[in-house]
């Protein structure tokens, strides 16, 4: 599947969003906070651009410095984490049927993870000082 554009909503259909030009893998954070998000791990979906329908149902959660989390107001489903640094949006991959066949590109902060969230395949994994030293070294810092 090569779709140019996959579209997602909530659980309710309140909020609607459509992802251009998808990249066909899903990043998987095994992160405290984003378990406590989400319950087990964050699934990330992006893409090169996105529309949203339905803003006035969501809300937005600064969840640190440099991140915040949004979700439906209506029936509580998880949307979008938002690096706040770069602006950039990664979403929750359960969104868009048309992303259940993606395959898994990584893993990070494993060394978080739940011990019931083991994934199989084959495919990188990285700790959080990995994630973090990669970031770091990219410019960015989170003191």
């Amino acid at each position: 599947m090569t779709a140019d554009r996959i579209e997602g909503h909530c659980l309710c259909g309140a909020v609607r969003i459509s992802l251009d030009r998808p990249k066909h893998s899903v990043e998987i954070c095994h992160c405290d906070m984003c378990r406590r998000w989400g319950g087990a791990f964050y699934s990330a979906l992006s893409g090169e651009s996105f529309t949203i329908s339905g803003e006035d149902a969501v809300k937005v959660y600064k969840s640190s410095d440099w991140a915040e989390r949004a979700f439906c107001g209506t029936c509580g489903s998880n949307l979008w984490y938002r690096f706040l640094p770069t602006g950039n949006r990664s979403f929750l991959a359960g969104l868009f049927s048309d992303a259940d066949q993606y395959p898994v590109e990584k893993e990070i902060f494993t060394d978080e993870q739940a011990k019931w969230c083991d994934l199989s395949g084959k495919h990188p994994r990285q700790t959080g000082a990995e994630v973090l030293a990669e970031a770091k070294a990219a410019g960015f810092s989170f003191d």
